[in-house]
Order: C-alpha cells, then sequence, then structure tokens
C-alpha cells in the first residue's frame, strides 16, 4: 500500500511538468529550416567539360554518359542556390569516326541534369563537333593518283575546360545555401 501512495503521489507531483509543452531554449543548437528559393525554368547554367570527349576510335558511343560542373555559382535573389563546382551530366547522342574521301568524325552530346546534392535537377542543352575534314588532301590525292582510302578527315573533339550553356528544364525550389 505504501508502494501505491508513494507511486500515486510522484505522478500528481509529475504529471503537471509533463502537461507542459516543450519550449526550446534558446541556447538550443538546432538550425532553423533554410527558406526554399524558387529557380525558375529556363534559368541559364554554364556548364564547363571536365574531361575530353572524343569521336576517335570506338571508345566513346552514343549512350556514353560524361561529367562536367557547374562554371559559374547559379543566384536567386542574390543567393547562391547552386555553387560553382557542382557536379553534373551530359550524354553522348550520336558519334562518327572519321573516314575515307577525307571524311571527318563527328559527335552531338546533350546536357542530362546538375547533381545537387544528390537530387538531379534537369537541364536541357544540344551540341555538336565535327573535325575538320581533309577533302583538300582527297582531291590531291586524286590528281597525285594515290590511293584515297588513306586520306582521312579529323576526329571531333570537345577538350576539357570548353564551356557549354544549358537551361534548366522546369522550375525547381531548392533550399538556400
Amino acid at each position: 500500500m505504501k508502494l501505491f501512495v508513494a507511486a500515486a503521489g510522484v505522478l500528481l507531483i509529475s504529471t503537471p511538468a509533463l502537461a507542459q509543452q516543450y519550449q526550446p531554449s534558446p541556447y538550443d543548437q538546432t538550425a532553423p529550416a533554410k527558406p526554399q528559393l524558387m529557380l525558375p525554368a529556363n534559368t541559364e547554367i554554364v556548364l564547363r567539360m571536365s574531361d575530353d570527349l572524343t569521336s576517335k576510335g570506338g571508345k566513346i558511343d552514343a549512350g556514353h554518359m560524361f561529367r562536367l560542373t557547374v562554371a559559374y555559382d547559379i543566384r536567386v535573389q542574390g543567393t547562391i542556390v547552386i555553387p560553382s563546382g557542382t557536379p553534373a551530366v551530359g550524354e553522348v547522342t550520336m558519334r562518327t569516326g572519321k573516314g575515307v574521301f577525307g571524311k571527318s568524325g563527328k559527335m552531338e552530346i546533350e546536357l542530362r541534369h546538375v547533381d545537387l546534392n544528390g537530387r538531379r535537377i534537369p537541364v536541357t542543352g544540344k551540341f555538336r563537333q565535327e573535325g575538320e575534314g581533309n577533302t583538300l588532301a582527297a582531291v590531291g590525292a586524286v590528281f597525285l593518283s594515290a590511293p584515297l582510302l588513306f586520306v582521312t578527315g579529323k576526329s571531333a573533339v570537345i577538350p576539357r575546360g570548353r564551356e557549354l550553356t544549358g537551361y534548366t528544364v522546369a522550375a525547381e525550389a531548392i533550399s538556400a545555401n
């Protein structure tokens, strides 16, 4: 019985404390929620190639994904929402190698998305790169009666560091950094 009375007394004393709502201390270390900013559709994003991309050889075909980085900070209302250096991805959509008779290599690529802290932000942009043809050498080979099979064009190359402009596909809500 004494145990029951003691437990009831503790319950009566602690009930008002349990009923109170939690009031955060001004010394709490929890960070406030970051405000959401709206990144508009068709926002220009300059992306920089991370590696060389070439039509030479058979190493790269349509479907090959390649790396880029955001070249310059993207700001909304003066706040950086996508910092420079953020990774991005593009895709080779068409590739032909150089060929005989001075035919140059060709490559078409499309920008796909920016990877912002594990979140994919779709971007769009299409580019075509062609190697320089060698038709002058092919014409010279005809006059010299040289075999045309040895006269080829140049491979298409998009060098590391080249900047390509893409655009956001849709409006995106992004937390301010």
